[in-house]
């Protein structure tokens, strides 16, 4: 039974109102009602048949979802009448009674969380992936009634969970990387930085643990990481143990030496991770070779929606390949990403809504590129294209959300395209 805290009681006496009818809404909208109390839930698009014109008046708490800019008008709305305003993951928190290990990161949250809970799982501990990972904190809330004393919830927080937080109290922070991303919603490095650092001063005791680019981004903007924080997740060092594992090369060998430094404060027995990373295979649309047709190698990293993930997966490879780049703009500086990749381009196929600002700059560059109409066009351009020998990526750089669900449809229909080229008629 979830007892809420003393100061939810009275909140949940008037309907409350849930802003987003996704994932995090639907979530919290089962969370409200398992607790006895009734909820409205809230959406621009009327997803689900939800209501499209917000009022404050006869709510007392409103729960909100990612989506949702602390200075949407709802929001703004909301607060100005007086009405209590959480993130969905911050009231979830609240009748967790396990602990809690929350993880941001511009890249690898998302596999780190996996793999943690999965390495827990190996090692018999009840663990949960919970959070921006796809499986909201709410739900897991009501499903495990609470969770035991001795059950962890891996949480997955992104920046835009992160910049609404009020109550959430991890017992551990985990922060993987810092680079730019997000800048249409945060509008600096500043800003969005210091949404991410919300997480660390919300982790009891200060068991903190974060990667290289997190500490130089800490001193650039005047923030003090505790002794032992700082993991060196850029030591060019091999570990011989983790040899034919997903964590051999970067950039995952970050992701198990941040798990490695949590472990070991944990007191758990360091042979269980490890035997865990021999097993662990990551989740779909991350830098994966699809197949190989007419001798040319097909990748899928569809997961890369910034600058820093397509970065790095370009760093897997020897020798130039041909890259299928471009979605919906995020801000940040593609001038700049323009210019870190020429070197390890011979060609690149532009997509989406940032095609055309992407062929100014690699035209400038002269670097042979070409406006695609569309993922399907690109695909078509680069099998005509492509010769013996050379690697095409799908690595956009950039949100999915122009012309797709998601990077997981982008990256199935990518792969879909893909496949469809060995069963297309050669010609004779």
């Amino acid at each position: 039974m979830l007892n809420p805290p003393p100061f939810v009681k009275p909140l949940l006496t008037a309907p409350v109102a849930v802003l987003g009818a996704g994932v995090s809404g639907q979530a919290a909208v089962g969370l409200v009602r398992h607790l006895g109390g009734d909820a409205t839930i809230y959406d621009e698009g009327g997803r689900d048949g939800a209501e499209t014109v917000f009022r404050p008046t006869g709510h007392k708490l409103v729960l909100v979802s990612p989506g949702f800019p602390p200075n949407h008008t709802w929001v703004v709305e909301a607060r100005s009448s007086g009405v209590i305003c959480l993130a969905e993951i911050d009231f979830a928190s609240l009748f967790w009674r396990g602990k809690l290990v929350a993880i941001t990161g511009t890249n690898g949250k998302t596999t780190l969380t996996e793999f943690l809970t999965y390495a827990l799982h190996e090692a018999g501990v009840d663990s949960w992936s919970v959070g921006n990972i796809g499986t909201a904190f709410s739900q897991v809330v009501v499903a495990r009634e609470g969770g035991a004393p001795d059950s962890i919830a891996v949480c997955e927080v992104s920046s835009f969970q992160a910049e609404m937080l009020h109550h959430m109290r991890a017992d551990a922070a985990i922060w993987t990387n810092f680079a730019e991303d997000h800048l249409e919603r945060h509008g600096s490095m500043q800003s969005y930085f210091e949404s991410k650092w919300r997480l660390f001063e919300r982790a009891v005791g200060r068991e903190v643990f974060a990667g290289s680019g997190v500490a130089r981004a800490a001193e650039q903007f005047g923030q003090s990481l505790p002794e032992g924080a700082v993991v060196d997740t850029e030591d060019p060092a091999g570990d011989v143990l983790l040899s034919g594992t997903v964590f051999d090369d970067q950039p995952q060998r970050e992701n198990f030496l941040l798990a490695a430094a949590w472990w070991r404060a944990m007191g758990l027995r360091e042979p269980l991770l490890y035997a865990a990373a021999q097993t662990f295979a990551v989740g779909p649309h991350r830098l994966a070779k699809v197949t190989q047709v007419a001798e040319v190698t097909w990748w899928n990293d569809s997961k890369a929606t910034n600058f820093h993930a397509t970065e790095a997966a370009l760093m897997r490879f020897c020798a130039p390949i041909i890259l299928i780049a471009g979605g919906k703009a995020k801000g940040g500086d593609v001038a700049g990403f323009v210019k870190r990749i020429v070197p390890r381009v011979k060609q690149v196929l532009l997509i989406g809504d940032t095609r055309n600002i992407l062929a100014t700059f690699f035209g400038a560059a002269a670097v042979p590129h070409q406006v695609c109409a569309d993922l399907a066009d690109a695909v078509h351009i680069a099998a005509t294209n492509a010769q013996p020998g050379d690697q095409v990526l799908l690595s956009p750089g950039f949100s999915s959300l122009d012309a797709f669900a998601g990077y997981t449809d982008r990256g199935s229909q990518f792969e879909s395209l893909v496949r469809a080229l060995t069963e297309a008629p050669t010609s004779s």
